[in-house]
């Protein structure tokens, strides 16, 4: 049953690493160096558990009994520690990457280091819930995983205007915060569920919502990078 769960916790992230693949018009990456942002994906999830721990030991972020308190959580002990993990494996794995040639490549290596992450992490949320993993699974297939894709879009989609264009100062923190923020308001959504049972319908529906308005954002970001991607024009930090 192991490998079951194994199996049925990673499928959800190989097959949008295999749709963006498809997605990339012009030159493919190779298989290397996708297999190679997938496994740096892999260690952003270990640093990032190292992040959330070490906030948690300061006292910085707790147990959360008020919708204050959950939207912290969602964001500074969430969202923040999780992307900015994925950002340095990006960058790590892209600054003297001679592959990285072309503007659709950014959110290629975003995604594939995003769904290294998201697979990880689902192992380790179905094997905590054991008992339900089926439910579990189903549940981040449909949700989790697409939401890491498309917080990796927003990472790769700035990241890419930042390397091939020259951008202002203040929209280089972009980079960054586009990919925060909708993790953070999906996170702290489903926080503030659980800390107000009265209205925790309410707030499922604006997940709801939510998760087809970032989706479609998602999308289309895909489409316009797609139709941008020019391999003769880059710069690199």
């Amino acid at each position: 049953m192991l490998y079951t769960i194994i199996f049925a916790a990673i499928l959800p992230a190989f097959l949008l690493v295999f749709y963006i693949y498809l997605r990339d018009r012009y030159q493919r990456e190779p298989l290397s160096q996708v297999l190679k942002a997938v496994l740096f994906g892999v260690f952003s999830a270990g640093i990032a558990l190292v992040l959330e721990e070490s906030l948690q030991i300061l006292g910085i972020v707790g147990a959360a009994s008020t919708w204050l308190g959950a939207v912290w959580n969602a964001f500074v002990g969430a969202a923040m520690p999780e992307e900015a993990a994925k950002l340095l494996m990006l960058w790590l794995l892209l600054r003297r990457n001679p592959y990285f040639d072309e503007r659709f490549d950014g959110i290629v290596y975003a995604c594939c280091i995003g769904m290294g992450f998201a697979g990880t992490e689902n192992i380790v949320y179905l094997l905590n819930n054991i008992d339900g993993w089926q439910s579990v699974a189903v549940q981040r297939a449909i949700f989790a995983v697409p939401g890491h894709f498309f917080f990796a879009v927003a990472m790769g989609f700035f990241y890419s205007q930042i390397a091939f264009r020259d951008l202002p100062a203040y929209r280089k923190s972009l980079i960054f915060f586009a990919p925060v923020v909708p993790h953070g308001i999906y996170d702290g959504l489903l926080f503030m569920a659980n800390v107000t049972p009265a209205i925790a319908g309410l707030l499922v529906m604006a997940f709801y919502v939510f998760c087809f308005w970032s989706f479609r954002l998602g999308r289309n970001r895909i489409r316009k990078m797609s139709e941008e991607s020019d391999p003769d024009n880059i710069k690199f930090f």
